[in-house]
């Protein structure tokens, strides 16, 4: 059982929902990628979502299409993440931290390669969003061997059958996303999501936490009271950018929004 799964298990047993933050590896510019990731988890994250910088990020809104930009301008590569994940644990040996991105430069890089090189590094496990299920069966092998446990993500669109093939091969968490179409947007039907956590909740004995379009405390509360926890993303890349010509202001504003989330989620 990998980090991952071993501290939301933990936090599911003290009552606690848990908090995912994302940023996107070499944004604002490589030398403050460590730091931000400290500064989140000293903040209240349970996990570190890192994701893996990629030309045509298809589900990402403008905000985080336009960090992808800035971390590829900045020549981050998948070994650049990899790299990053290694300066991390030097000081951080708890917080699990998952890889978010696109298959095609772990393809470039291999399956095996990518695996043992996660894993020396110290990642935890994969949100890929363009590797569905079906076609995990040669990765699977390596990512096993490895302790790194592939993450897959749910829509308000997935059926039954589906879902359940989703939930059967997802490992450490199920990622369910609260509304159809690409990070960043705030509708969020909080009702309409309860049930589909409910329902997929049958069909799972892992954690399901909700992202996509939570950009608030108020509203990570709500979805805090009918799921396991939140992925919150374009909120905090949003504030990087604009803070981020002051490196103290950039990492004192995210450390006081991811507080806040934080604290909002401890009341839900």
């Amino acid at each position: 059982m990998s980090r991952l799964s071993v501290t939301l298990s933990d936090l599911i047993q003290r009552g606690k929902k848990s908090l995912v933050v994302y940023v996107v590896a070499g944004d604002p510019s490589p030398d403050q990628t460590v730091a931000l990731m400290d500064t989140i988890v000293d903040a209240g994250a349970d996990v570190i979502e890192l994701g893996i910088p990629f030309s045509d990020p298809e589900a990402e809104g403008p905000v985080i299409q336009k960090a992808h930009e800035r971390a590829l301008e900045n020549e981050i590569s998948l070994s650049s993440c990899l790299e990053m994940v290694k300066s991390f644990r030097k000081k951080n040996r708890q917080t699990p931290v998952v890889l978010m991105g696109y298959l095609n430069p772990i393809e470039a890089m291999g399956y095996e390669v990518f695996s043992r090189k996660a894993s020396e590094s110290g990642v935890d496990g994969t949100i890929l969003v363009n590797l569905p299920p079906e076609e995990i069966v040669s990765f699977q092998g390596s990512l096993e061997k490895n302790d790194i446990e592939p993450v897959f993500l749910l829509a308000p669109t997935t059926n039954e059958k589906r879902g359940k093939l989703i939930c059967e091969t997802s490992r450490g968490f199920v990622y369910y996303v609260s509304v159809k179409g690409t990070t960043g947007r705030a509708e969020i039907d909080i009702s309409e999501v309860g049930k589909r956590v409910e329902f997929f909740k049958q069909q799972s004995s892992l954690p399901i936490l909700v992202g996509f379009g939570i950009r608030d405390p108020d509203t990570a509360r709500q979805i805090g009271s009918v799921a396991d926890g939140v992925v919150i993303g374009s909120a905090v890349v949003e504030m990087i950018d604009l803070y981020s010509p002051s490196s103290e202001e950039m990492l004192a504003r995210v450390s006081d929004f991811v507080k806040k989330v934080r604290s909002a989620l401890d009341g839900s």
